[in-house]
């Protein structure tokens, strides 16, 4: 692990991170499929613009047109899109550590299906940060919470993993920023019909909304997917994701900040125990056959 894979990582988790909480918001005033479909839109356009305008073009290899559609499927209409309903009826913040859980399920499936492997310190590291999303898990499932909220995030945990292991196929062979965009005009379009058929569209739109949109679609809608590719390609789908076992922190972080929701006792054992399981994972060795 390098220095330039650290910065790549904490850039883009704490971007990552802070989405929940402008989700948060943007939802409070809006129908969430339709704001998602028009964030990606926005996002997707500006994507493909600047793509055209660094030389890129349409011409995307059959297994980067392949990782494209099943990006913008998994992460952006599935994942993002169940999130997004859920964040109507759960705080960010536990949305965020949710979310953290899909390293273990990456290392799962690349063992599985692409020969991903990390060695025994490894997987104590990912059994290590699952136990402290769990941990910080069961305080907040103590104080209540809304069970179809959290069914949906786990879905959505499920299809971000499928979504990261696409990755390695769309960010080998160029046009990385023309990927970006058509993935998330994918996910625009797919988002589009969902809110047609299953949404009463609706949007009260004011200071907070505004702020909170424009965040959403510049950094985390573009910003933290182009370093996402960038990691992912560096340093492979296994260990990249084990990035998102920071995703509880900073989540509550700036969830309690922005949204002033609470931060437990529990919370800081659980990120402390994460922080071990991420060291392990990150100085495993990892082979690719």
């Amino acid at each position: 692990m390098n220095v330039r894979a650290i910065l790549l990582g904490l850039v883009f988790v704490i971007i990552w991170s802070s989405a929940f909480t402008s989700a948060r918001i943007i939802v409070l005033y809006s129908s969430p499929l339709a704001a998602l479909s028009i964030r990606f839109l926005i996002s997707g356009l500006i994507g493909v613009l600047i793509a055209l305008f660094l030389g890129q073009n349409f011409k995307l290899t059959k297994s980067q047109w392949r990782a494209t559609l099943i990006f913008g499927l998994c992460q952006n209409a599935l994942y993002l899109g169940l999130n997004f309903v859920a964040m109507q009826s759960i705080e960010a913040s536990l949305a965020a550590i949710i979310a953290s859980t899909m390293p273990l399920m990456v290392a799962f499936a690349g063992w599985l299906f692409v020969s991903e492997r990390l060695s025994s310190s490894g997987i104590v590291g990912l059994v290590l940060g699952f136990s402290g999303v769990t941990l910080i898990m069961w305080g907040r499932l103590n104080q209540g919470v809304d069970i179809f909220g959290l069914v949906l995030c786990v879905i959505g945990a499920l299809a971000l993993t499928v979504a990261t292991l696409s990755l390695k196929d769309a960010s080998s062979g160029g046009n990385i920023m023309m990927i970006v965009g058509l993935q998330m005009l994918i996910g625009s379009a797919v988002l589009a019909l969902f809110c047609l058929f299953f949404e009463n569209i609706h949007f009260s739109v004011n200071r907070s909304f505004v702020l909170a949109f424009a965040y959403t679609t510049v950094f985390p809608g573009l910003v933290a997917t182009v370093v996402w590719f960038k990691l992912v390609n560096l340093i492979g789908a296994v260990k990249a994701a084990t990035f998102h076992f920071l995703n509880p922190f900073f989540g509550v972080v700036i969830a309690w900040l922005f949204l002033s929701e609470s931060i437990s006792y529990m919370d800081g054992i659980g990120v402390v125990v994460i922080t071990v399981g991420i060291y392990l994972v990150q100085i495993s060795k990892r082979r690719i056959y």
